[in-house]
């Protein structure tokens, strides 16, 4: 019989009736009727071609057939339940993998995963550099990436989709805003590898760069600017996300709502 064929649910009818020895008793624990207990048991022995039960004058007997395959059987469950608690134990790990930009990690996501921990001093990280990381290949729990949505994964956006312009002067480019004065114009004197170094270059004063608004505000409540020029709202922003199996782990869902928790 393949695997996939198994009579999974019937077989657990089975092993109830056969430790009661009772349809009825059988029924109350699994919260069914007896005559649904009898269907499931009928069934099963359509299926295997033996006889699982004789009525006694005592009340219900197992046949040889049936007490041949109940240990096994047994065996089998409690290998089900050891599957299912090691499954639900890693997804109950405190130990999180998360990718995400180099400059966003050290400005915003940083102090947040520390609050985090500080609150839960259990929790482990294991962090990614890097927006497009596959999260087979590198074990990801969640990542955050700079983009215009989450394309086919699940996700949430950190804030809204927002720039602004930093600093004075010649434009700064970065691979986020990569012709600033607008395609065909003079190529920018100054270019970086991301938006953090743009808000660096522009905080030295290299130029003006146009950044993440959540960025951004992060430096300015740090101290590292001085004021923002204007906001103006853009087709990216900052989105947290994973495949939908990751957003049902309880883990998971506790990390991002304190993420998002502002």
């Amino acid at each position: 019989m393949k695997r996939t064929h198994l009579p999974l649910n019937a077989l657990r009818v089975f092993d109830a009736a056969a430790r009661h020895l009772s349809f009825t008793r059988a029924a109350d624990e699994l919260a069914v009727t007896p005559a649904a207990v009898g269907q499931q048991i009928r069934a099963l022995e359509d299926l295997l071609g033996v006889v699982l039960f004789r009525r006694t004058s005592k009340g219900l007997e197992l046949t040889e057939e049936a007490s041949a395959g109940l240990e096994p059987l047994r065996t089998g469950f409690l290998h089900f339940e050891d599957a299912v608690q090691a499954m639900q134990a890693g997804q109950a790990s405190h130990v999180y993998t998360i990718a995400a930009p180099r400059d966003f990690f050290a400005t915003w996501l940083a102090p947040r995963l520390a609050a985090f921990r500080a609150a839960h001093p259990e929790v482990r990280y294991v962090l990614v550099d890097g927006e497009q990381s596959d999260f087979t290949e590198a074990n990801l729990d969640l990542a955050v990436r700079w983009t215009e949505g989450p394309g086919e994964l699940e996700g949430l956006p950190l804030g809204p989709a927002r720039r602004v312009t930093v600093g004075e002067g010649a434009w700064i480019a970065w691979p986020g805003d990569p012709a600033p004065q607008g395609e065909g114009a003079e190529e920018p004197p100054v270019h970086v590898g991301d938006a953090g170094l743009a808000l660096s270059a522009a905080a030295s004063g290299l130029g003006r760069a146009r950044v993440p608004h959540l960025l951004a505000e992060a430096w300015l409540a740090a101290g590292r600017i001085a004021d923002l020029g204007e906001v103006e709202d853009c087709r990216r922003g900052y989105w947290l996300v994973a495949p939908l199996p990751q957003w049902r782990q309880k883990k998971v869902k506790a990390l991002v709502a304190a993420l998002t928790a502002d």
